[in-house]
């Protein structure tokens, strides 16, 4: 099956996440975070900051959404029952903190098949209410036996 290409610099819907304290609570918990300005109202203003900080990966709660239209998309031809995850590359700016809204918008960079595997690039930016861009993800999904 040849790899349709014609997606590569796609961009995709943007999606927006509203940062709440609870869910950068829920997500610290989760993951194990001890560092009290990510669980600690108090901790954290005392720290400078002026809610909750979000721990640097809490970025799949907010970058992640943005990719599931992606994978999906009759254009790019995916075969879901076929993918895996082949990797992340996250490159941080300002810090998430409760009460940004953050916008991630999604673009297709490079599809290519190599070795009997299809490879799916994408790359996003989201940027927070101020416009700063608080990440830059690279997601690579692997498709085997294209």
């Amino acid at each position: 099956m040849a790899l349709n290409t014609q997606a590569v610099g796609k961009t995709f819907t943007p999606t927006v996440y509203a940062v709440g304290r609870e869910k950068i609570r829920e997500y610290a918990h989760a993951v194990g975070e001890t560092n009290p300005v990510h669980l600690d109202l108090s901790a954290a203003r005392s720290a400078g900051y002026a809610d909750l900080v979000a721990p640097p990966m809490f970025a799949v709660v907010y970058g992640g959404p943005a990719l599931m239209p992606a994978l999906f998309d009759p254009e790019v031809q995916m075969d879901f029952a076929r993918m895996v995850h082949g990797g992340q590359e996250f490159e941080w700016g300002p810090l998430v903190i409760a009460g940004d809204e953050i916008t991630t918008t999604l673009t297709a960079k490079e599809i290519y098949e190599r070795d009997g595997r299809g490879y799916y690039i994408f790359e996003s930016t989201s940027v927070n209410q101020r416009d700063e861009q608080v990440l830059r993800g690279t997601w690579t999904h692997i498709v085997r036996g294209v």
